[in-house]
């Protein structure tokens, strides 16, 4: 349930009655849906806008980031005059849905857009943000429709200049379906035109995905920022595009979900982005899992690959799921695939573990388990416990994510590989 109606009866709920969710009016009284209230056929909806009194105002919807669609007239206005008065402009590709085979034109904003965040009750003041991959959130207040004042920047000390360039672009699998991905590439003026070194960048979840905004945690930027390229594939499994793509992970850890991630690096060397010899892939939590993966999978494809809280045995988080009434019931049925810990004397590259020791989603005892048995293998490994480090961002302090990406840095050039990435 995303919201009420202003009639008592009706209640507004996001759902799949198509490949991709929308939000729909159900009624308490017949206990069932009684018609759409907001669908877009290429992104998945899900939240609701609304006034105090409970008139709806607009509608929400995953695209390359949160996107709004306001049904109300003025604010649909001032959202719609917030881009040129702030200088953004939009690019447009051809887009393929991973439903429908038909490609079509997608526009979104080019490096930074700009958004409504909240307004006084007759709209006479805006909170407006500004921020994108490159651009740290900047605030403006709109006053009256016409005047912008900015209230304040977030990290005005970094060039966004100095960060590279970030899209939105699509591969396809090896059995053809077609994969969103996040590409992040470095700036041309300082490291010219590639190939570069390169990072595969799978999401935790694994049911969640990434958004083509300002990276608080530095995964992206702070590479591309040396001269990294760094593609965050959006693997089957991956939640946000649609029931297709979603479902086609079901029970695939470490196999078709893992193919789509080398499939990713492989797209980087054809496109001329990374040297073929010169590639990682690092994750955190599923992305962790994902790393084990791919440092026992025989792909030939990575130098290294680097273990952020990774989960190393599937049948302990599939029991994790079953503590939870709705992860028993949704996530638990998706969870299968390849057992790490029981393959971990396969590894055949170098492997970063790190885990934080007050990790309570994603147990310490993983990591321990799995460079255990690297170890009794005599297969290459480093291993870092991260002190009083949670598993979420908001559990991290400033120097457990300092931590993190100074030691990978350090980790890609020294050992990563013969002679380091």
């Amino acid at each position: 349930m995303v919201g009420f109606s202003q009639d008592p009866n009706i209640v507004y709920v996001s759902r799949r009655e198509k490949d991709k969710a929308g939000v729909y009016e159900y009624d308490l009284t017949q206990k069932k849906i009684v018609g759409p209230a907001f669908e877009h056929k290429l992104f998945e909806a899900g939240g609701v806008f609304q006034d105090k009194a409970g008139r709806v105002l607009g509608f929400g919807y995953q695209a390359d980031t949160y996107r709004d669609y306001w049904t109300d007239p003025k604010l649909g206005a001032i959202a719609k005059g917030l881009g040129p008065a702030l200088g953004v402009t939009n690019v447009t590709m051809d887009w393929t849905d991973p439903a429908t085979p038909a490609p079509v034109k997608v526009s979104y904003p080019d490096g930074a857009g700009a958004v409504i965040q909240d307004f006084s009750e007759d709209y006479r003041y805006v909170l407006v943000e500004k921020s994108g991959p490159n651009l740290a959130p900047e605030y403006y207040l709109l006053t009256d429709g016409s005047k912008l004042t900015l209230l304040g920047k977030a990290r005005p000390q970094i060039p966004g200049a100095a960060l590279g360039d970030s899209r939105m672009v699509q591969y396809k699998a090896r059995d053809g379906l077609m994969i969103p991905a996040f590409l992040h590439t470095p700036s041309k003026a300082r490291f010219g035109a590639g190939p570069y070194p390169a990072i595969v960048l799978p999401h935790g979840g694994p049911t969640a995905r990434d958004y083509l905004g300002w990276d608080r945690g530095g995964w992206t930027k702070y590479f591309t920022a040396r001269g990294y390229a760094v593609i965050q594939p959006q693997f089957r499994g991956s939640d946000g595009w649609g029931d297709k793509l979603y479902r086609a992970g079901d029970q695939e850890w470490g196999k078709a979900m893992q193919d789509d991630n080398d499939d990713a690096a492989k797209y980087l060397v054809t496109q001329g982005l990374a040297a073929p010899d010169r590639i990682a892939l690092f994750g955190y939590s599923y992305g962790g899992y994902a790393a084990m993966a791919a440092s026992i999978r025989p792909n030939g494809l990575y130098q290294c690959a680097i273990a952020g809280a990774g989960a190393a045995e599937i049948r302990r988080f599939e029991n994790l799921t079953y503590e939870n009434r709705f992860l028993r019931e949704f996530q638990r049925p998706t969870v299968g695939g390849l057992d790490v810990l029981a393959n971990a004397s396969k590894a055949s590259i170098p492997i970063f573990v790190y885990h934080g020791d007050r990790d309570q989603t994603v147990p310490i005892e993983q990591a321990e388990r799995f460079v255990a048995a690297l170890k009794a293998a005599g297969r290459p490994y480093r291993y870092l416990v991260l002190k009083d480090m949670g598993h979420q961002f908001n559990l991290m302090t400033p120097a457990n994510v300092e931590t993190q990406l100074v030691e990978i840095e350090k980790y890609l050039t020294t050992e990563c590989g013969p002679g380091g990435l």
